[in-house]
């Protein structure tokens, strides 16, 4: 065959979007030339090597795997070579020209240089000369090869698959968009002449990989083959679903279907004549009439409400029950869509996990490069004791754009979550999702697919004192909630109250937006509703807030949230004598004179004197000041005392009656504290739950003591640094009552009271 020096003149494309676009991960591109659609089939698809078996998005500095697929069906072609150039935004990694299996296993290696083996690199562009058996017309340095289908790497000697290959490294930073597509490969078909087939562009995004929700998930918006579950029923093979694009054709489950390129959507994947509910059967399965598909596949129900998630459901009992569905490929040659879905109704600026769960359902699929099957003599496994073959592997494309791979998928004999969070537009209320198959197939690569989801990622609530709060009668009620995030953007708010239970809520007009922060991994922020007297007519008020990602949002019913607890409801008791005059505010702050404390009152009494009250431990309070009142409603005090670590202040307040009541407890200190007071459930019940903030870890001690000051109980922890939730249990069977609950560690304590209901 002559020689063509050829040099592939595309043009790799790198695009810096908004980050709206954000974009991306592992992906792959894939193309099925019609008119040969029997004879040869093309794939190009690139593996992320740095995020391995897990999966997750294309980042900075990332090494990815380009590989494309020239595979031979039937027939013979000659002037066989691929072409291609290093796409803008990465880097070429020395070294790494080759032609793989599709196993991924190195078949050829090659050196950079040119005009010493068939593949090299040369400004920027590579070549590789493809065929390479000794006795049919070998490709050289200085020439194209012949490719047979009875070639090697061989899949059980009637196909040819040969992967083209070379690595990356990501230099593009996030947010941008590259183009992994493009590249070509020609070859020709006896006397015709020679043809080129150019891969197309593909988008991929270098986007932030933000992995799954680790909060709350909200409700599936996926809508589309009973929300992601392909619903249930007792006839095994189901039919069809729209979902799946007609490059893969509806197949029932025989001894030798689905073959490649077929799926099916059934609730037990034994064969249609060899019916069975057992996953024992040998493998291979050689009896008379086989139980698994192709004598090796799983017989496995779905995944859908399993009582275990990674073990699933076992093969429906078709006889007597019904089975939920599962759909089920055996991929093809070519990379290739297998599930694809408009999803509407979606909220802007949200981010949503969207997610699946997968299984690798055959362990003994191998076919190596020799094109031994696994159950043959001399097979070479994929990997030690690993006789699966090609591993499945997807991409989750979002309105074309590549944003996840799931990393190759093991055979384990388990189901496995795969997904990743995306975020939507400023005004993005839709997208396109598809699934794509990465790996070329051959020996391996049959998967199942189950509970598909595109479910929002939920802020949690924690409300202050708690859910159901118990209010002296006459006494200042202090609401508040703190909103917790995986991410930070839900920092819109607004509170609502009802009057009849729940059953319908009113604005209240506080509404505002939070400025998170983040704390242990998560973002955080508190907001309070402005505090007001309950009487006993107050008693069964509710109280809740909504929070969203934007002001159009938290008007909208379904793009707004309210957490898991979702609801305050006031519970007002009469407690003793109540005094008339309140304290709406109360502060200490430290300045150059001391400590100023100021307050503000309401209903104020005649004659009421305000006791200031000072402590250095949180516990034991001496009086240092008496103020009378003036009928100001505001009052300030400065006091002097030097302040050390720590000084905690209240104001205890006393009609002419001596009916008295104190405020709560303000504090203030010379540095920032190693130890605070995050959150507090009070009143408490069955076990005290307080959120803790520490500078550094270490041993953490908590101690109740009750109103005279003798300790009721006492545990010890040892925490990390940062926010962290400690719970004292075994308090439900404490007399109720006021209680002290200190907090020390090794370089200070803090204390504060708390009620007991």
């Amino acid at each position: 065959m002559e020689a063509i020096p050829t040099t592939l003149n595309a043009k790799s494309v790198s695009m810096n979007i908004c980050f709206r676009l954000l974009s991306a991960f592992l992906f792959f591109t894939f193309l099925s030339v019609r008119g040969f659609a029997q004879t040869v089939d093309f794939g190009k698809s690139y593996i992320n090597i740095s995020k391995g078996l897990s999966g997750g998005t294309l980042e900075t500095g990332d090494t990815l795997e380009v590989r494309a697929s020239f595979v031979v069906r039937s027939g013979t072609y000659d002037s066989c070579a691929y072409y291609d150039a290093i796409p803008g935004g990465t880097s070429y990694i020395p070294g790494t020209i080759r032609v793989l299996t599709n196993e991924g296993k190195i078949y050829k290696q090659f050196t950079d240089a040119g005009g010493d083996d068939e593949g090299w690199i040369a400004s920027g562009n590579v070549r590789i000369n493809l065929g390479f058996n000794q006795g049919s017309n070998p490709a050289r340095w200085f020439k194209r090869g012949r490719v047979a289908n009875n070639h090697v790497p061989s899949f059980y000697s009637s196909t040819c698959i040969v992967i083209a290959s070379f690595r990356v490294r990501i230099t593009a930073p996030t947010p941008a968009i590259i183009n992994m597509g493009g590249g070509s490969i020609t070859y020709k078909s006896g006397a015709s002449p020679l043809q080129t087939f150019t891969f197309p562009t593909n988008l991929v995004g270098i986007y932030q990989n933000f992995g799954m929700c680790s909060n709350s998930i909200g409700a599936n918006a996926l809508g589309t083959e009973f929300n992601g579950t392909f619903g249930s029923g007792k006839i095994r093979n189901r039919g069809t679903s729209s979902n799946v694009p007609p490059s893969y054709t509806y197949n029932i489950f025989t001894a030798n279907s689905p073959q490649d390129y077929y799926y099916g959507v059934v609730n037990n994947t034994s064969t249609i004549n060899g019916y069975s509910t057992s996953n024992a059967w040998p493998k291979p399965d050689y009896s008379t009439t086989t139980h698994r598909v192709f004598n090796v596949w799983d017989i496995i129900g779905d995944h859908t409400n399993a009582a275990s998630p990674f073990l699933g459901n076992a093969a429906a009992d078709t006889v007597a029950n019904n089975g939920g569905y599962m759909l089920v490929i055996n991929a093809s040659y070519r990379i290739d869509s297998a599930f694809q879905q408009t999803i509407s109704g979606l909220c802007p600026n949200t981010y949503y996990e969207i997610s699946c769960w997968m299984r690798n359902i055959c362990s003994r699929c191998g076919c190596d490069s020799s094109g031994r099957g696994a159950s043959t003599a001399g097979y070479i496994p994929t990997a030690p004791y690993d006789s699966s073959g090609v591993y499945p592997n997807l991409t989750f494309e979002v309105d074309g754009i590549d944003y996840y791979t799931t990393g190759n998928l093991l055979y384990t004999g388990k189901w496995v979550k795969k997904g990743f969070t995306f975020l939507t537009g400023p005004n993005q209320t839709s997208f396109t999702l598809k699934f794509f198959n990465n790996a070329p197939g051959g020996g391996g690569n049959d998967w199942a697919l189950d509970d598909i989801s595109v479910a929002t990622c939920s802020p949690d609530l924690t409300f202050t004192p708690s859910n159901n709060p118990t209010i002296c009668e006459g006494y200042t009620a202090f609401l508040g909630a703190t909103v917790t995030s995986y991410f930070d953007n839900y920092n819109f708010y607004k509170w609502q109250k009802s009057t009849d239970n729940g059953g319908t809520w009113q604005e209240t007009g506080y509404n505002g937006k939070g400025s998170p922060v983040q704390e242990n991994g998560m973002w955080t922020y508190y907001m309070d509703y402005p505090s007001f007297i309950v009487s006993k007519a107050d008693s069964g008020l509710k109280y809740r807030v909504l929070v969203a990602s934007t002001t159009s949002n938290l008007q909208s019913g379904s793009c707004l949230y309210d957490g898991i607890a979702s609801v305050i409801t006031l519970n007002i008791i009469k407690c003793a004598a109540v005094l008339k005059t309140d304290i709406i505010s109360f502060s200490a702050k430290k300045g150059e004179q001391g400590t100023l404390l100021q307050w503000s009152v309401v209903n104020e009494v005649a004659a009421t004197k305000y006791i200031v009250q000072r402590s250095r431990n949180g516990i034991v309070f001496e009086d240092i000041e008496t103020l009378f009142s003036n009928n100001s409603e505001r009052y300030t005090f400065v006091d002097k005392t030097t302040v050390g670590d720590v000084l905690y202040y209240r104001i205890k307040m006393v009609e002419t009656s001596e009916r008295q009541k104190l405020s709560k407890t303000a504090s203030v200190q010379a540095k920032s504290p190693s130890l605070t007071i995050v959150n507090i459930i009070n009143p408490f019940h069955d076990e005290l739950i307080i959120t803790l903030s520490l500078e550094k870890g270490g041993p953490v001690t908590l101690q109740l003591l009750d109103d005279a000051g003798r300790l009721v109980r006492k545990r010890k922890y040892t925490a990390l640094e940062g926010v962290h939730k400690i719970v004292l249990p075994d308090t439900g069977n404490l007399p109720t009552g006021i209680y002290t609950i200190q907090v020390l560690t090794k370089d200070m304590m803090i204390a504060q009271p708390i009620m007991k209901k």
